[in-house]
Formats: structure tokens, C-alpha cells, sequence
């Protein structure tokens, strides 16, 4: 998986009507949101973050390379991430960005990639992995950012959006290896912020449909000038009063 160079395509962040969310979603976002935020509070404390706490142990930062060498698997929920970063110009004002996978025997059953002329899945089952979303994070080790990605971004094996959708439930990093908080942080992150995801893959799938229909002699899901395919802005504290707002004016 070799996340390779992308234009900045930040859209304005979906109107998210949280009070229109079921309560148990709200409070399953509460609960995340708040892990989410005491890790980041505990890591604070020393004057830390969760990025400078996952590159505590590397010799160096370096561009592309990927942070923990050889990514965070977790073989038992088969859920996996890495942090790295691309050259300053390509992205302004971002430190790197986490991307995250889910393989396939972590999948819910049933769930099978998209067939692609071209692409076969990858001969070796588990390794069809499916990126679900990736984090960018300002130099402060904050999260700024989220977006969704073209195939060839990270090599992922295709799957459409409601199926990645149906994937979220399932990333969970239960693994005090190279960090626990980092590891429970992104764990977090995901259920937090679950409407804006499922809001990008959706927008993902339409941005590769309507450039499918531009160049229809293109092999939209290789093509470089399509990589970045939605994105938006976040805040951890702005999303948290949002949710806690909901539920109280649901009482």
C-alpha cells in the first residue's frame, strides 16, 4: 500500500442533522468522542499528542515512509492503520494523515469487492483490504481532517461505499502495540465521527461515477488526476457539543 500524491480537494462539511440520529447512535458517538478526547487530554499532559506519541520510538520522519514501519495489524480484528506524510507544497498546513483498512475476515459475511476489469482481487484472500477513511492532523498532532480516496491511492481492493459503510462498525485496533492511546484514539475517531464518513464514501463513489462519464476511456479507478474524491473539515470538540446538544434537546 503506497499512498501516492493528491490534489487538495476539501469540501465544505456536510450539514450533519444530528438531531435526527437514533439516541443509541448519538450515544454510541458520545461514548467515542469522549475516549477520543481523553486520550488526546492525557497525551496533552506530558506535552504530547498523538502523533508525536506514535513517532516517540522512530529514528527519523521521513515522507512516504509509513509510521509504525510495517503498519498497525490487529489479527484478530483484522483491522489495520498507518501515519505518514507527503511533501509540504502537496498539503498545506498538514503534519500527515492516518489512513485506515479493514481486511476481509474482519468484514461483516456476505460482503464481496466490486468487480473491476483490470483489477482482480488480489490471489491471497485476506489481503483485499478495504481503506476506509483517512485523518489528516495540523502540526500540533490535532485532527483537521477527513477524506476518502481513488483505488490506486493506497492499492485497496474496491468495494462500493454502503459496504465500506457497513465496515465501520467493525475497526477496532484492541492492541497496547506501539501505542495504546493512539491505538484506542483512531479506534475512536471512526464511531465520532461516523456521519461525516459515511457522507465521504458516498460522495467517493459519485466523484469516480462522474469521472467514469468525463473520460470514459479511462480507467477511472487508476487514474491519476482523480485521487483525493472527497474530503472535509473536522473538529473533535465542535462534533461532541453537537452530539451532546442532540441528546439534550431530545429529553
Amino acid at each position: 500500500m503506497v499512498a501516492r500524491a493528491r490534489k487538495q480537494t476539501q469540501s465544505a462539511a456536510p450539514a450533519i442533522r444530528f438531531a435526527s440520529l437514533a439516541r443509541a447512535r448519538l450515544e454510541t458517538m458520545l461514548d467515542a468522542g469522549r475516549e477520543a478526547a481523553n486520550c488526546m487530554r492525557v497525551l496533552a499532559k506530558e506535552g504530547g499528542n498523538v502523533v508525536s506519541e506514535l513517532l516517540r520510538d522512530a529514528a527519523g520522519f521521513y515522507e512516504w515512509d509509513h509510521y509504525p514501519k510495517g503498519d498497525v495489524y490487529d489479527r484478530a480484528t483484522h483491522a489495520q492503520y498507518y501515519y505518514h506524510a507527503h511533501p509540504e507544497h502537496e498539503r498545506p498546513g498538514e503534519h500527515g494523515h492516518f489512513h485506515t483498512f479493514l481486511r476481509p475476515q474482519g468484514m461483516p459475511k456476505g460482503l464481496k469487492p466490486l468487480a473491476i476489469a483490470g483489477h482482480p482481487p488480489p490471489a491471497e484472500a485476506n489481503a483485499a483490504l478495504s481503506h476506509l477513511v483517512a485523518i489528516g492532523m495540523d502540526r500540533f498532532g490535532r485532527p483537521v481532517s477527513l477524506f476518502a480516496t481513488n483505488r490506486w491511492v493506497t492499492d485497496e481492493t474496491w468495494y462500493r461505499a454502503d459496504d465500506v459503510i457497513r465496515m465501520l462498525d467493525f475497526f477496532e485496533i484492541d492492541l497496547a502495540h506501539p501505542s495504546w492511546p493512539v491505538n484506542r484514539w483512531i479506534s475512536a475517531m471512526i464511531p465520532l465521527f461516523r456521519p461525516q464518513i459515511e457522507w465521504l464514501l458516498k460522495r467517493r463513489d459519485e466523484a469516480v461515477s462522474a469521472w467514469a462519464k468525463k473520460k470514459p476511456k479511462a480507467d477511472v479507478y487508476e487514474d491519476r488526476g482523480l485521487n483525493v474524491a472527497s474530503e472535509v473539515a473536522i473538529d473533535v470538540e465542535r462534533q461532541i457539543a453537537a452530539i451532546e446538544q442532540a441528546l439534550e434537546s431530545a429529553r
